[in-house]
């Protein structure tokens, strides 16, 4: 029996039932041979030596093609698991997925790893990855994979199986390792280069504080050396960067066991958060958003008819008075909804917007707490707006064009966007998807944007553009989301007079800008090395006098720069003008103002900023129209 193998430049030849991606890459051409890592087969991953028992279309994957990363981690997560297996035997292995920059792998052992257990990983990774060794497929009934993985003692893989396997599972050898696996894989374990194990920490099987505790190794692996050393490079950046980190060292946020998860803002970090949002809040009065405050706590039936409590009970928090139940909210729509029809609403309303910076409160696990990425206590710039499907492609190309603008006054230089269109579970006619999905991508095209599509990933109740913003040092991080829904107005019987008369349900866009105000922060203060833009700094000058006798003239300056509505500190402490100058960059602060003989006598003051170094001396009046300059056009250094 033949298959007809179709390749990506157009051409198709048979080849007999059976043929591998290995064998039609050999025919292809012996370069292509020797640098194929995997395949994909009608789009799917397949390893290079598996059949293939029908007709189909066939790529050729090599480390330049942006889809084989995942399978390299991949399989370096067996290398690891394997490793770590010869070096410890009585180790039950977990899972170990891919990550963004790495992959990682849980285990359960009997004492945490220790720093030479990690070095002895990474060793015998290299020495494993040295061999050759091969990733060797095989089908096997379900019932055979469970009594295997129960005779090798490893009763999470037992477990794996038995939830997700079918009638028959795919199962890897690597050597003496054997794992539950869906592949693909690389060839050999010499496909894989460059290797870093970095760190380990405890987690839980499942992620459940409930289940066994594990550890989990952190490792990263590239294809040659070089991008190692460029990835390591920036993890040390990042570390310097830690939003932790700098959050105490330029005291702007605390976060104590008292309160897991919620965030005790200081005054700098404070003045930063209200910043943001007067920022926002001025974006969106120019857009003619209407700002709304909704309760904190509302009775059940109220999430029980918009559907978190079906569906989201156990994110979320309740209590009961005057002997009925009350959920605090995770989410604004349900409270933007019950304000909609409060008031009969009229098509000359549409598109009717409502933005609200809402305070949400989410039961997260305390096992993925971190900083202000992951909170169970935080502030969304959300807003809803109610249209007709005519009008969400208008909606939509504003809503691009806002967010663009507000990554571009914090300085994120690429912006990825994602299309996700009507996923295979979802509610709503064809029709209704159909307008929306059209609606979103033609105002992807009229704002001329760059976009990615992904097919069948949207919401349940609507089609959904991402934003992701990559910081100062490569990373991305997902902000902004438009999102369509379909099911609130139902949920809510929300209605509309339309022109003809009759009564008509709106759409709802969900969309918020910066995302949470908390995750915002840490991605801002990680992108800036918390060296804010001038608009945004919660001090933007310190005036330093020299001396003691210099307090008063330093005084007046400092007055001066306040009453010209520009956020200033006097560091008056009887130190040295090095040590204040010092404490100044440390703290990061834009423009530093030195007051001695000569400026007191000139009515001057001797500018140094945060990266420019020594400015000489200038006017007060001068200096207070250039701050005032860069804080308008919202410079994102001095």
């Amino acid at each position: 029996m033949n298959i007809t193998v179709k390749l990506p430049d157009g051409s198709s030849k048979d080849y007999p039932a059976g043929v591998t991606a290995r064998q039609i890459a050999e025919e292809i051409g012996p370069g292509l041979a020797q640098h194929a890592v995997a395949a994909l087969v009608d789009g799917e991953p397949f390893d290079l030596s598996r059949g293939i028992d029908r007709s189909v279309e066939v790529q050729i994957l090599t480390a330049k093609d942006a889809e084989t990363l995942d399978i390299f981690r991949h399989s370096s997560a067996h290398l690891m698991a394997a490793a770590v297996t010869e070096l410890f035997p009585d180790a039950q292995y977990g899972h170990g997925p891919p990550i963004e920059g790495g992959f990682f792998y849980d285990f359960a052992v009997d004492e945490p790893f220790t720093p030479d257990d990690l070095q002895k990983i990474e060793d015998k990774m290299k020495e494993l990855a040295k061999q050759k060794v091969p990733f060797e497929r095989e089908e096997i009934p379900k019932a055979e994979a469970v009594a295997k993985f129960a005779e090798l003692g490893q009763s999470f893989k037992q477990e794996f199986v038995e939830e997700k396997g079918g009638d028959v599972v795919s199962c890897y050898r690597l050597g003496g390792f054997y794992d539950f696996c869906e592949g693909p894989h690389v060839p050999h374990t010499g496909v894989i280069k460059a290797i870093k194990v970095l760190k380990s920490s405890a987690a839980y099987w499942k992620g459940d504080e409930a289940n066994a505790p594990m550890q989990r190794v952190y490792a990263t692996t590239f294809f040659d050396k070089k991008a190692l050393a460029a990835h390591l490079a920036r993890l040390e950046e990042a570390k310097k960067r830690d939003h932790r980190r700098l959050g105490n060292e330029l005291q702007l946020f605390i976060i104590r066991q008292e309160a897991p998860g919620q965030v005790f803002w200081l005054p700098k970090g404070l003045k930063i958060v209200n910043g943001l949002m007067e920022y926002m809040r001025e974006k969106l009065d120019r857009r003619g958003y209407q700002e709304i405050k909704t309760p904190l706590i509302m009775n059940v039936d109220v999430w029980r008819r918009s559907g978190h409590l079906d569906n989201y009970k156990e994110n979320m928090y309740f209590l009961e008075s005057d002997e009925a139940e009350f959920g605090m909210k995770p989410m604004n729509c349900p409270g933007a909804a019950i304000v909609y029809e409060s008031a009969l609403r009229s098509y000359r309303e549409l598109p009717l917007r409502m933005s609200e910076f809402g305070h949400c409160h989410r039961n997260e696990r305390s096992g993925v707490l971190s900083g202000l990425t992951r909170v169970r206590s935080f502030v969304q710039d959300d807003a809803h707006i109610y249209c007709t499907l005519e009008q969400i492609e208008q909606e939509v190309v504003d809503l691009i064009a806002l967010a663009v603008e507000v990554y571009d006054d914090f300085g994120f230089e690429g912006v990825r966007i994602e299309l996700s269109t009507r996923p295979e579970k979802s509610i709503g006619s064809d029709e209704q998807w159909e307008a929306a999905e059209g609606a979103l991508l033609r105002g992807l095209e009229r704002s001329e944007t760059e976009y990615k599509l992904n097919p069948g990933d949207g919401a349940f109740y609507g089609p959904k553009i991402d934003f992701h913003v990559e910081d100062a040092i490569g990373r991305t991080h997902q902000c902004a989301t438009i999102q369509v829904d379909f099911v609130q107005a139902e949920r809510f019987d929300l209605h509309y007079a339309a022109e003809d008369g009759t009564r008509k349900r709106p759409v709802l866009i969900h969309r918020a800008i910066l995302g949470s105000i908390e995750r915002f922060m840490a991605v801002l203060i990680e992108h800036t090395a918390g060296a804010f833009p001038i608009w945004l700094a919660p001090v933007q000058a310190v005036v330093l006098p020299i001396s003691d006798k210099h307090h008063d003239y330093a005084d007046g300056v400092a007055r001066e720069l306040r009453d010209a509505g520009l956020r200033v500190e006097l560091d008056a402490r009887n130190e040295k003008i090095g040590f204040k100058i010092r404490e100044a960059q440390l703290q990061k602060i834009p423009f530093m103002l030195v007051a001695g003989d000569k400026e007191a006598e000139a009515g001057t003051v001797a500018v140094r900023t945060r990266k420019g170094g020594d400015r000489g001396a200038e006017t007060v009046s001068a200096l207070i129209e250039e701050i005032r300059t860069l804080v308008r056009d919202k410079a994102v250094s001095p």
